[in-house]
């Protein structure tokens, strides 16, 4: 059985296409075009990156953590900047406050990075798993899709990223709390910063109970906002797949079987923006939302917030200004971020694939 493409809007058949590390461009919904297969009614898995198969779990979260160092590192003031306008909004209070390089004024230009061990932290993980587990279910789901449901399989990309974010959200969102936190507050009643395990240890501190299970039961509050940042995080992940898959196949077909190092790098990269500015800027009224629960400092009352109930709030407060507060700083971030991180991913296991097969 043959898969068709026709009636499909132009991005999702180009959606449709698996582009090898050499350049080849290949149907991901279709089998192969020889007559003869079509006669004998079987039809042959399309064909795949190499290393896809070849590289190990490992050797993919080394890629994937080595993009995340780079990006976290490289984009951190303005996710400080981003931080500082939506928690502001919310009541936050700043001295001499600025829109955009406010924190150099207010406590010295070293406080761009404030929270960079924590977006360290998260990022290394976070992306360690986000970027390893989308190949691998993307794999998956276009095995299954191709030999079972042809017209599905354009959607995968966004099924596989939008289950490999929510993986990575869950497995590592205490950490995100405390980065939010900690880019959001300046300082505590000594004049001193917290670090992020102080961050963490203060969300639980208000309500310590005696008992070892209520001591156990207020962890709970580590996962403060995680509805809200799964509301963010899916849609995002969502629009960033569907839209880079395209980009970037389109890119790296023009290259055809010349595609090497730098086309791969370029590709990836920009693509990777074009997405990651589309997504950012779609879902910036969430992660406006995500924030104002995570800086929430009654935690019970952080409980009973709802994402639904904090739009509503952010909207009767400040309207659709309010909902698309540091909407500037967080759509200059997303984009260099997704570019780094992905074409940083895809050109080091082009190298590893290549290492192993020099070596072999």
């Amino acid at each position: 059985m043959v898969g068709s493409k026709q009636g499909l809007p132009s991005w999702i058949g180009a959606a449709a296409t698996r582009v090898d590390f050499e350049g080849k461009v290949s149907s991901m919904s279709s089998s192969s075009s020889n007559p003869t297969d079509n006669h004998s009614g079987s039809s042959a898995p399309p064909p795949r990156s190499h290393s896809d198969f070849e590289l190990s779990i490992g050797e993919r979260a080394f890629s994937a953590a080595g993009a995340a160092f780079i990006s976290a590192v490289i984009v951190n003031p303005l996710d400080v900047a981003k931080t500082r306008l939506q928690a502001q909004a919310a009541g936050v209070s700043y001295q001499s406050i600025c829109r955009m390089g406010c924190e150099t004024d207010m406590e010295g230009f070293t406080r761009l990075w404030r929270g960079t061990n924590a977006s360290l932290a998260l990022a290394v993980p976070s992306v360690g798993i986000y970027m390893p587990c989308y190949d691998i279910f993307r794999n998956v789901m276009d095995d299954f899709t191709t030999q079972n449901a042809p017209n599905l399989t354009p959607y995968v990309p966004l099924v596989a990223g939008t289950s490999a974010r929510s993986l990575a959200c869950i497995s590592c969102y205490p950490i995100e709390l405390a980065r939010t936190r900690m880019q959001a507050f300046t300082a505590t009643q000594n004049g001193m910063l917290p670090g992020m395990w102080k961050t963490l240890l203060e969300i639980i501190k208000p309500v310590n109970g005696t008992s070892l299970f209520q001591n156990l039961y207020n962890y709970r509050f580590w996962w403060t906002g995680l509805g809200a940042q799964l509301a963010r995080d899916v849609p995002f992940s969502a629009i960033c797949w569907s839209t880079l898959e395209p980009i970037r196949g389109r890119l790296l077909g023009l290259a055809g079987d010349e595609a090497g190092v730098t086309t791969i790098l370029g590709a990836n990269f920009l693509a990777g923006f074009a997405a990651g500015t589309l997504a950012a800027a779609a879902t910036c009224p969430l992660d406006v939302a995500k924030t104002r629960r995570q800086i929430e400092k009654d935690a019970e009352r952080a409980l009973r917030m709802t994402t639904r109930t904090t739009l509503v709030e952010i909207w009767r407060d400040g309207g659709l200004r309010g909902l698309f507060a540091g909407v500037g700083p967080r759509v200059g971030r997303a984009g260099p971020s997704v570019g780094i991180v992905v074409s940083f991913y895809e050109v080091v296991k082009y190298t590893l694939y290549h290492r192993h097969h020099t070596s072999s």
